[in-house]
């Protein structure tokens, strides 16, 4: 945080609008926060750091639900620690988006009628970079709109100078290890985005496709094999079978004709076969097909590549030129024609990867391209979780983790792009292999060349939460904020990204882990629990929603679905209802300000508060302590129900209605319940704003003077005078008190609609609170229960007791009590019915014993709520007179 970001109070304002308007509040109030420097972090402060990346979106992205969910919980961490006096840095910046961004850019000159080859590999990189400053990082803006307290001052970008030179630095060191190396093995190749892309970026599901069987051989030396890729077997090598299968035994070692070709193919054992699958014998396609390139290097079959980069046959012959499909067809067709088909299947479901950015069916492919030997690396990632360096939270996300890198193959980093890392290796006339660091020269003279492919994205990503504080230089923010102290990401992205940090981090840093806590969230679906999309019609523009509701109710809405790991299901009515909250928050706050609520001076003596004054701060107390308890599990779902049930029950539905008869008596009790009135106020604001920053920032400094909440001491525990305690102010007695005194309201409240009473509806009453701890409270059990005193011709028509008090109310001429001993009447024989039914079924045991379990819990629940009714309607009825 910069200097001149210090609390310095004035006078506090008594009065606010009477509506809270988001639309006039957010935007200005966001840039205050920014133009004072108050999320800034300073690496030479002695106060102990608090780090935390953002997961760096896209370039070309803009944000969704996703992001707000995720950035919901990032700020509400960062803003608490900032108050909690952390020197707190949240790292903003974005990632470059190879493929994305080169794809955007490409149907750009698509519409100019050119293509990036028109224009030269420079004149394009060129290209891409006019583009990211016109139109590239709109995201930014819209992270403003939400609230986010970034330190803008620091943001990156995974293709800047600095970042650069941190992957330029990485490969090198790597490849001096010899953890880099070339080499020609399978890769998933998208034929549309023409390059390698990782396993982590083909998304599988299942398509209709078909399965054909068909004969390699002749004579009797015939072999049965299945696939659904017939265009493949131009490529094919060999068959295989299991060593010890007896079917085949005889062919082992001979050569067998390769339909459609002139060419004939072995047959070897290998004992990955399985023979109990299919016919036990599978058609082997070194170049095309990533178990198949495994049993040809174990038998030294040849490969032979048929398909071209853009997935059309090279082949000679008749199939030569057709797309894949096509030849698939074709190749099939021909097949027939000769009478090898033994058997076709359509359609045939079974999973298929496809491209993650452009949805096209991946091919696998034989390619020359750059690896990473993850063995070492991944190791390490896996003991730091397991030697509790790095804790995953939820824990039972560590199986997951560990899933994936305990099995980890080599990670194929090049990709065919020009938008990118260049790869730093440069080729010489005569076979030379140079890798170049960034302090390097690279090889200059006749024959040199640099390789062309550039780096998977995810390789820069992975160097994120120190490359952005300036390593490889040993900088000051890299020793004041790393390792970080949590990262905060979707549980879809732990092998993506989180997988790579570790290794990397771990490689880079010397083995120090990037970030303490790994803590994973959910995915954010509708209302119903379904992913959102727009091909399924039920895509959300968070935009929409803070434009019609405010910022701080889509962040209090997310928040409030937070559970750790778990996918938050959200809909449009949810975000209403957080809106009503923000609304119910400014209106508490400004009838307080209009009573006189203050912060000034000391809190009053305990001797000198009633029992309502005495409760709410016990209660405060609790809900402090709960509050962060929950944030130090990450709770934020529970810790937001339990702000909203808090602020919302106890504080604006009970002591402010309270309050209202204390202060219209006036006296030193209402100076007393004015100045705990604004003790509460000002905790509870305190503790709502990291989840809801702009409408508590507003009351707070209105109602303090202060300068800012984001530069606020976190709330502790309240102590008061004459009542001191560890642990901060508790009083069990006055909250037993007040749980009475709202027993006797809720139970009368409850008879009050029971009876079809309005709620403005005034009856005569008579209390009798003599020898209870209710008697001090009579005004405002009257107030609150629309009651008033009993005339000279009150008749107590019903009575009720309660909490060892006793309520006598005169309903005469208020309700027509014939008609409503009917209707309560036909009501309790409803549930005793219910009840029978309920009984019946518990009792039989053959029901029972075929019952399932949650059946048979929900016919008891129903015997439960039928007696509970039956209870309650029959004390209904002996309040009433009699007809």
């Amino acid at each position: 945080m910069t200097e001149n970001a210090q609390q310095q109070p004035s006078a506090p304002e008594t009065e606010l609008p009477t509506q809270y308007a988001p639309a006039d509040v957010e935007g200005p109030l966001y840039e205050r926060w920014v133009e004072r420097g108050y999320f800034e972090a300073d690496e030479k402060s002695d106060k102990p750091p608090f780090t935390v990346v953002i997961p760096p979106p896209n370039v070309t992205g803009s944000l969704h639900l996703g992001h707000a969910f995720e950035h919901t919980i990032i700020d509400a961490l960062t803003r608490r620690k900032r108050m909690q006096g952390y020197e707190t840095l949240w790292q903003p910046g974005m990632d470059h988006a190879g493929i994305a961004t080169q794809n955007v850019v490409e149907r750009e000159l698509g519409k100019e009628g050119k293509s990036r080859h028109d224009l030269g590999r420079e004149a394009f990189v060129e290209r891409v970079w006019q583009w990211k400053g016109e139109s590239g990082g709109q995201i930014s803006g819209q992270m403003r709109r939400l609230g986010d307290g970034v330190a803008w001052s620091r943001e990156r970008f995974t293709m800047d100078e600095g970042l650069s030179r941190a992957v330029q630095t990485i490969f090198k060191r790597l490849y001096d290890d010899e953890l880099i190396y070339r080499a020609e093995r399978i890769i998933n190749w998208c034929p549309r985005c023409l390059t390698a892309i990782s396993d982590i970026e083909v998304e599988y599901q299942d398509d209709d496709g078909e399965l054909v069987s068909m004969k390699y051989g002749d004579g009797d030396e015939t072999i049965v094999v299945a696939t659904t890729r017939a265009e493949t077997m131009l490529g094919d090598t060999a068959v295989a079978v299991h060593p010890d299968d007896e079917r085949y035994r005889h062919l082992i070692g001979k050569p067998i004709r390769l339909p459609l070709t002139d060419r004939s193919i072995p047959v070897v054992a290998d004992e990955h076969v399985d023979p109990e699958f299919g016919t036990g014998a599978v058609k082997v396609t070194p170049a095309h097909d990533p178990n198949d390139f495994e049993i040809g290097r174990r038998h030294d079959l040849p490969s032979i590549t048929v398909m071209d980069e853009h997935a059309v046959i090279t082949t000679p012959g008749p199939f030569q030129g057709l797309d894949r499909l096509e030849a698939r067809s074709a190749i099939v067709a021909a097949l027939r024609a000769e009478g090898r088909i033994v058997a076709e299947k359509r359609p045939y479901v079974h999973s298929v990867g496809h491209c993650s950015r452009c949805k096209t069916t991946i091919e696998p492919r034989l390619s020359m391209q750059w690896w990473v030997k993850v063995g070492p690396l991944a190791k390490a990632a896996g003991d730091a979780v397991r030697d509790g360096k790095v804790k995953i939270h939820p824990q039972e996300m560590e199986k997951r983790y560990f899933d994936w890198v305990d099995n980890l193959h080599d990670w194929c980093i090049s990709r065919q792009l020009w938008w990118g890392h260049r790869i730093p290796v440069w080729y010489g006339p005569d076979g030379e292999v140079v890798c170049v660091g960034p302090d390097e020269q690279p090889p200059t003279g006749e024959g040199w060349h640099q390789d062309t492919d550039v780096l998977d994205t995810w390789f820069s990503s992975g160097l994120w939460p120190f490359s952005t504080l300036g390593w490889p230089e040993q900088t000051e923010s890299l020793a004041k904020f790393y390792p970080n102290s949590v990262l905060v990401t979707g549980y879809d992205i732990l092998f993506f990204w989180v997988a790579r940090m570790m290794m990397f981090g771990l490689y880079a840093m010397d083995g120090t882990p990037p970030f303490h806590t790994i803590a994973l969230h959910g995915m954010v679906r509708d209302q119903f629990g379904k992913k959102m999309s727009k091909s399924f019609g039920n895509a959300v523009n968070p935009l929409d929603w803070m434009d019609k509701y405010g910022s701080d109710a889509l962040r209090f809405t997310l928040a409030r679905g937070a559970n750790p790991g778990v996918d938050v299901p959200i809909g449009e009515d949810w975000v209403q209802g957080s809106r009503n909250f923000a609304n119910k928050i400014w209106n508490a706050t400004r009838f307080a300000l209009m009573n006189g609520a203050t912060i000034e001076g000391p809190l009053p003596d305990a001797s000198a508060m009633s029992a309502a004054d005495r409760w709410i701060l016990s209660r405060l107390n609790s809900v402090v302590a709960e509050v962060d308890a929950h944030y130090e599990d990450y709770q934020f779902a529970k810790l937001s129900d339990a702000l909203f049930h808090f602020a919302w029950d106890e504080v604006f539905d009970w002591y402010v209605e309270l309050s209202k008869t204390t202060f219209q008596a006036g006296g030193e009790a209402a100076e007393v319940s004015k100045r705990v009135l604004g003790e509460v106020l000002d905790v509870t604001l305190k503790l709502l704003h990291p989840v809801v920053p702009f409408v508590t920032e507003t009351l707070w400094t209105t109602l303090t003077g202060g300068e800012s909440l984001v530069i606020a001491d976190w709330p502790r525990a309240v102590s008061v005078p004459g009542a001191d305690a560890p642990g901060g102010f508790r009083d069990a007695s006055a909250e037993r008190e007040i749980e009475s005194l709202q027993s006797v309201i809720t139970e009368v409240r409850r008879f009050r609609a029971d009876q079809g009473l309005q709620p403005g509806q005034r009856v005569p009453a008579r209390l009798t609170l003599t020898g209870t701890a209710l008697a001090p409270h009579e005004a405002a059990i009257r107030q609150l229960l629309r009651l008033q005193p009993e005339g000279d011709s009150f008749t107590a028509t019903a009575t009720l007791p309660v909490a060892g008090a006793e309520v006598a109310l005169d309903l005469s001429g208020t309700i027509d009590v014939a008609a409503e001993r009917k209707r309560l009447a036909k009501d309790l024989a409803a549930a005793e019915k219910e009840k029978a039914a309920a009984t019946a079924k518990l009792g039989n045991e053959a029901f029972l014993a075929k019952a399932p379990d949650a059946v048979v819990d929900k016919i008891r629940g129903r015997l439960a709520k039928s007696e509970e009714d039956m209870r309650r309607l029959q004390s209904q009825l002996d309040r009433l007179p009699q007809a």
